[in-house]
């Protein structure tokens, strides 16, 4: 599987806004969200989340419907689509 791509675009002690680009075939990679996090969605979309123990399940998202998770989310956010998905993370230090 590829690696998705991702560039940092803000980055100060309150917050750091990350944009994520999931071409096909490619995956974030396991993570845990060591920080609460809103996603903005800024292309359609459907992922699929593998999460500890192998478990999958479907995301779909929407060009400007943003969604919030809590820290200690563990999962990888894999395209298994035939389209690029695009979206930003926006974290909360504070």
């Amino acid at each position: 599987m590829l690696s998705a791509k991702s560039e940092i675009q803000v980055d100060t002690p309150e917050v750091r806004v990350t944009e994520w680009r999931l071409a096909p075939g490619s995956a974030t990679g396991h993570h845990i969200h060591e920080m609460d996090y809103v996603i903005v969605p800024v292309t359609d979309g459907e992922m699929t989340i593998v999460v500890p123990g192998g478990a999958r399940s479907k995301a779909q998202l929407s060009i400007g419907k943003s969604y919030f998770r809590k820290a200690g989310v563990e999962h990888d956010v894999l395209n298994e689509t035939s389209t690029e998905i695009v979206f930003l993370e926006i974290e909360l230090k504070s």
